[in-house]
């Protein structure tokens, strides 16, 4: 019997490799809403939990973790395997979102400008490298959060 599989993905988890960095990063340079590492007192379990727009949310947990979680051995990655899209209200937040993160110790990759399907974005990497894409598009609605 096949099951449809319904669209109910509430947790984006990245792996990072130093925890308490990536929450500062998250934290104090971004401002994303956090209570903190929880789960320290189980072995492999520390892990932190962003509030993000819709009851998203973002999960950071050490890469070491994730491997021993998951009995893969940790390998190279490429940055282009994902981005996390983070959609704004205007070109001007773009420019200062992407001045936040440079100012919190992320890489610019790609500064802000037009994009071939008239909006205006550009891409930062996070301290493991993970990209963001921070975009205006005119044809994405808003969501206050």
């Amino acid at each position: 019997k096949e099951i449809d599989m319904k669209p109910r993905i509430t947790i984006l988890t990245i792996g990072v490799a130093d925890l308490e960095k990536s929450v500062a990063f998250y934290r104090d340079g971004l401002g994303l809403p956090t209570k903190g590492i929880v789960g320290q007192e189980f072995e492999h379990g520390a892990v932190a939990f962003f509030e993000l727009a819709g009851g998203l949310k973002l999960a950071v947990w050490a890469q070491d973790d994730i491997a021993f979680d998951t009995n893969l051995t940790k390998t190279a990655r490429s940055p282009t395997s994902f981005t996390i899209g983070h959609n704004v209200a205007s070109r001007e937040e773009v420019d200062l979102v992407m001045a936040q993160a440079a100012q919190a110790g992320a890489k610019v990759i790609k500064p802000a400008q037009d994009t071939f399907y008239g909006g205006y974005a550009g891409y930062f990497a996070d301290l493991d490298g993970h990209l963001w894409d921070i975009v205006w598009y005119p044809g994405f609605a808003q969501e206050d959060r």
